[in-house]
């Protein structure tokens, strides 16, 4: 497939936005993005669990963000997708089903001790290094002190964003809370970490649904999941 560097400003209604990217292709002539206004993030289009993104991703100016394209390129062999950053509160909710869909309660990423110029983004540090997490007091839990009105909205925005993405089974929908309540989808994330401890499960429990009991709806979901050639 050939691509092309595009750019995309998409707002959901009234109830959710995505940022303004660009998709900068690996193994193609660097062109600077124009049309979007830094801060901007800088992250590959295709990997996840935080793989390449660091406090660098954030970058301030064109010279920063032809270095972080270049090293996405080459240490992820990847596209670079680059958005203008987000800042706000980082909120998560869970989602279940195939045609009748569920949500669990709203979860909120607290970067703790972190510096407000380090408490912004998920960094692999902040995901996955334990030690770092106990320093800083990274941790994740049930959102709190909420604008009134917002996780039903919420709710409502991430059943819309899974049905167009037509997704089954489980998901979680990532998002940004800005100080003037406004909600930027930053992704819809089709196999979250589904151990026992972590934020689906917990949020499942806190909506009162068991980890056992969560794990047999997903088997049930995917047992019933019809695929669209076999419609045929």
């Amino acid at each position: 497939m050939h691509l092309s560097a595009h750019f995309v400003d998409v707002p959901a209604g009234q109830l959710g936005h995505v940022a303004r990217f660009v998709l900068l292709p690996r193994n193609r002539r660097y062109r600077e993005p124009r049309r979007l206004a830094f801060p901007l993030f800088v992250k590959s289009a295709t990997e996840d669990a935080s793989f390449g993104i660091a406090q660098a991703s954030i970058v301030y100016d064109s010279q920063k963000l032809r270095e972080r394209v270049e090293f996405i390129h080459e240490q992820t062999a990847s596209d670079a997708l680059v958005e203008e950053y987000i800042e706000g509160r980082e909120l998560y909710i869970g989602v279940i089903g195939n045609e009748r869909l569920t949500t669990y309660p709203l979860w909120e990423l607290d970067f703790g001790t972190l510096p407000v110029a380090m408490a912004g983004i998920a960094t692999r540090k902040v995901k996955w290094d334990l030690k770092y997490q106990r320093k800083h007091g990274i941790n994740t839990g049930p959102a709190k002190d909420l604008p009134e009105g917002l996780p039903a909205r919420m709710a409502t925005l991430a059943r819309r964003i899974y049905r167009a993405l037509l997704m089954t089974g489980y998901a979680r929908i990532d998002v940004r809370l800005k100080p003037d309540g406004s909600v930027y989808v930053l992704e819809a994330n089709a196999n979250p970490n589904l151990e026992r401890e972590e934020d689906f499960a917990i949020s499942a429990q806190v909506g009162g649904v068991g980890y056992e009991q969560l794990l047999e709806r997903i088997m049930r979901s995917g047992m019933g999941y019809e695929a669209a050639w076999r419609q045929r």
